[in-house]
């Protein structure tokens, strides 16, 4: 229990960590455009302690559940001084505002790939692709049993085909007699129609290595057999005697490669998971009355139980993971064009530089800051819709948490 409750902890100082980053973003960025930044404050609801350096105060409040930088002016409707006027951000040019409102969100992915960076040197990282990484090169066991579909034990000192050839742990196999290989999966499967040499190409330490395999006839059944069933039948397929690889294992120079491959796979996930969002929230009320679907969204409550889940099973690698996927979703997340999130602030910038210039080519003067009075009832619709669904995950997440089994 201690060590689940200092992992709970862990997990939590890091998204402490990662907003106050976030922004910290706003604040540097705004700062060295010149904005006037009246506060910088981690948390929310009552003040524990305050300083002032310049003309910005810095502080912590008592609900660490997020946090503000207050930039002076950021819409034309923020009231401002005498004094801040001439430093408004709306005053500011389009270009520097978009910067300073999406900052935040590149401190995200900037915070999120040094993890995975340091995850990729030390603890290595996940082959989430299914690619054909040799995870271990045991030997090819003889046959199977067609009901528990436990496999035969080798004869002493045996030696799989793989191992034989020069197959190594770590190794990814590429191309299998001059076809690409495109997963593990894929790569299993043609193995079973094989037997006697065949041609596989491996990548190791960056380099190809061409290897002649003598792949063995083994018993096996189907490879979507159930374990229990009787109907599972025996039949002769090719074998060579390796396990998939769970991780990719990178030097330092190397490691820098593979985050930003890890990376972009982890921003089309996070793409994906946010399209696939709004069919998933029935998923969320059902795991509120009891019925688990471990695909379902997750709130910062559930990240943290899956965290601690992990620190207390001595799984660091999806500890580290999670922390990383949190600021990729969060920063991806609030670059959508929805008020209030940063990503509605852009598309409106973005909006007045576009109409400005259109009017322009006709002859005619900019048309002013956008009036924001007009979009607070679209705002405060999104608002409660946000919300509700924060309220339904966070419900979820204590009444029926994921964990980790």
């Amino acid at each position: 229990m201690f060590v689940w409750l200092l992992g709970l902890v862990l997990f939590a100082l890091g998204i402490c960590l990662s907003v106050a980053l976030h922004e910290a973003g706003h604040m540097l960025t705004a700062k060295a455009f010149g904005m006037r930044v009246r506060r910088y404050f981690i948390g929310f609801g009552p003040t524990v302690f305050s300083f002032r350096r310049g003309e910005t105060e810095y502080g912590l409040k008592a609900i660490p559940a997020g946090g503000f930088c207050e930039i002076a002016g950021m819409t034309a409707l923020d009231p401002v001084t005498p004094e801040e006027a001439p430093r408004a951000m709306w005053r500011y040019a389009t270009w520097k505002r978009v910067v300073v409102l999406s900052a935040g969100s590149i401190t995200h992915f900037l915070l999120g790939f040094i993890i995975l960076y340091l995850m990729a040197v030390t603890m290595g990282l996940p082959n989430t692709a299914d690619r054909a990484l040799v995870g271990t090169t045991s030997c090819a066991a003889p046959s199977q049993d067609p009901v528990t579909l436990k496999y035969a034990e080798c004869a002493p000192g045996s030696v799989s085909p793989a191992a034989a050839a020069g197959i190594q742990a770590g190794d990814e196999i590429i191309s299998l007699n001059g076809q690409p290989v495109e997963s593990w999966t894929q790569l299993i499967g043609k193995i079973r129609g094989l037997s006697g040499q065949n041609t596989f190409v491996v990548e190791r330490d960056g380099e190809q290595r061409t290897l002649s395999v003598d792949v063995a006839t083994v018993q096996r059944v189907a490879l979507d057999s159930k374990p229990g069933s009787t109907d599972n039948k025996l039949a002769d397929v090719g074998a060579i005697g390796v396990s998939r690889g769970s991780y990719f294992q990178y030097g330092a120079a190397s490691g820098f490669t593979g985050a930003v491959v890890f990376t972009g796979e982890m921003f089309a996930a996070t793409w994906e998971g946010l399209m696939r969002f709004p069919e998933k929230i029935p998923a969320v009320i059902r795991a509120i009355g009891g019925e688990d679907d471990p695909e379902r969204p997750v709130s910062v409550v559930g990240a943290s139980i899956i965290g601690a889940d992990a620190a207390e099973k001595g799984i660091w690698e999806i500890f580290v993971l999670m922390l990383a996927m949190l600021n990729f979703f969060v920063g991806v997340f609030n670059l959508l064009p929805l008020l209030p999130l940063d990503g509605g602030h852009i598309a409106i910038s973005l909006y007045e530089r576009v109409r400005d210039a259109l009017r322009k080519l006709r002859g005619k003067a900019p048309a002013g800051p956008v009036d924001y009075n007009r979009l607070a009832g679209v705002t405060m619709v999104l608002v409660i819709i946000g919300g509700a669904i924060v309220l339904l995950t966070v419900t979820a997440d204590i009444v029926n948490p994921i964990r980790l089994q």
